[in-house]
């Protein structure tokens, strides 16, 4: 790369394809956050500085979307007084709103920048506390505090969707596409960990404050967020000519599919954990989420440097049998702690599954359209966590809450099939 005198220089990178796993998103070098490319490595404590920025950007933006996952079902279910078919659709209702969250959030990373996006998201992750806390007041009419709950979960896949799809994206710029799988590595840990923090800090504040205490923690936790990330200097987007969204989806679909598979348990941990423990009398219940958050950060710290290493495929394909054994468990337990030890499994599996996928899609892409890419992958998440939810409450009317799991572990399966499929095309 050159800088010829005082003018700038831009990486020019090829526009189709990436072999031996791409070019980075070309960015204007006169950028105060551009980083040169790290050193192939296969440790992923590598990127982690590089990183750390960004990742406190996700993990404190999903610590306020945390802290009322856990709330929101009982919220519905005990003080609204509604059953499991509407607590999955106003949980699932975020999912909505994602898929076209994923797709304005890539645009506006690959055109305006990752920087603009991010604070767009954390923006919304606000206005997601103030509804919360504007649905506060009627607790005695249950249609207007569920089309308000329905709001800021929409409103909640708008935030997610433009965090994490642009600290990804500003992420590769960053560190370069030989690490692309630690991007995916690290961010996920990030992401998990605030899950993981928030599900026990929401459950405490709801007992001792209630739902308004929820919708004021996470109010200003987002804020917060807001005020830090605003002092993050950006990038300058390429100019390169940008593939269409349709042709980004057609692109990753294949890692897509077992992402949507692999999805499921995710979403069925997130949505009913909570009630599935109460159904068989043990506490704990939002532990089942900190449980997950926990192995789906440890198998990233663990093994987060596989795929870059061996290949996203083959991963995948292992990691989400992991996945299967943990839902099944889950379905199985005598005893929470059992269930625990089941979603500390399925979060393992999945996360690496997720990574090992997501470094596919991303490497099928062209850089000056790696946003996009990163948005349509995830978009194939966002049809896992938008059906599951709503289904997975039919089912668990007519077969009881522990069959969603055993579904789910039938999912993770079908994600193997797909894992297995794209390493015999690497073959």
């Amino acid at each position: 790369m050159r800088l010829n005198g005082d003018s700038v220089g831009r990486e020019r990178a090829p526009r189709h394809g990436l072999p031996g796993g791409g070019a980075m998103l070309p960015i204007s070098m006169n950028s105060p956050s551009a980083a040169s490319p790290l050193p192939a490595s296969n440790s992923i404590w590598t990127a982690f500085l590089p990183l750390l920025p960004l990742m406190l950007t996700v993990f404190v933006g999903f610590l306020a979307m945390g802290i009322a996952l856990p709330v929101v079902p009982r919220h519905v279910h005990d003080v609204l007084g509604q059953g499991t078919v509407v607590v999955g659709l106003v949980m699932g209702s975020q999912y909505i709103s994602s898929v076209l969250g994923r797709m304005g959030a890539g645009g506006l990373t690959d055109t305006r920048g990752p920087r603009r996006a991010a604070l767009a998201g954390l923006v919304a992750a606000c206005g997601v506390g103030i509804t919360y806390l504007a649905c506060v007041p009627f607790t005695d009419s249950p249609r207007v505090a569920l089309a308000l709950l329905v709001a800021a979960r929409l409103l909640t896949g708008i935030t997610e969707s433009f965090i994490i799809t642009s600290t990804m994206a500003w992420g590769l710029v960053r560190v370069g596409p030989a690490h692309a799988g630690k991007v995916f590595g690290w961010m996920g840990v990030a992401l998990f960990g605030g899950f993981a923090a928030g599900a026990p800090l929401g459950t405490a504040l709801y007992a001792r404050f209630g739902f308004a205490g929820v919708a004021v923690a996470v109010s200003l936790t987002a804020a917060a967020n807001l005020v830090g990330t605003s002092f993050m200097r950006g990038v300058t987007p390429s100019t390169l000519p940008r593939l269409p969204f349709y042709r980004v989806l057609h692109v990753v679909k294949l890692p897509g599919l077992g992402l949507t598979l692999c999805s499921v348990g995710y979403a069925m941990i997130a949505a009913f954990a909570v009630l599935l423990f109460g159904q068989r009398g043990w506490g704990g219940g939002a532990l089942a989420v900190t449980f997950m958050g926990l192995g789906f950060i440890a198998g990233r710290l663990l093994f987060g440097h596989l795929p870059d290493q061996v290949g996203g495929a083959r991963v995948a394909l292992y990691c989400v049998l992991v996945e299967a054994v943990g839902l099944a468990l889950i379905w199985a337990a005598p005893h929470p702690a059992w269930a625990w030890a089941g979603a500390a499994l399925g979060g393992g599996g999945y996360g690496l599954g997720f990574q090992g996928f997501g470094l596919e899609a991303v490497r099928r892409a062209p850089p000056q359209s790696r946003g996009s890419a990163m948005g349509a992958y995830v978009i194939f998440q966002d049809i896992a966590m938008g059906l599951a939810p709503p289904l997975g409450g039919l089912l668990a009317d007519t077969a009881g809450l522990g069959a969603v799991y055993l579904a789910a572990a039938f999912g993770a399966l079908g994600a193997a099939g797909v894992a297995a499929t794209l390493v015999r095309k690497a073959a």
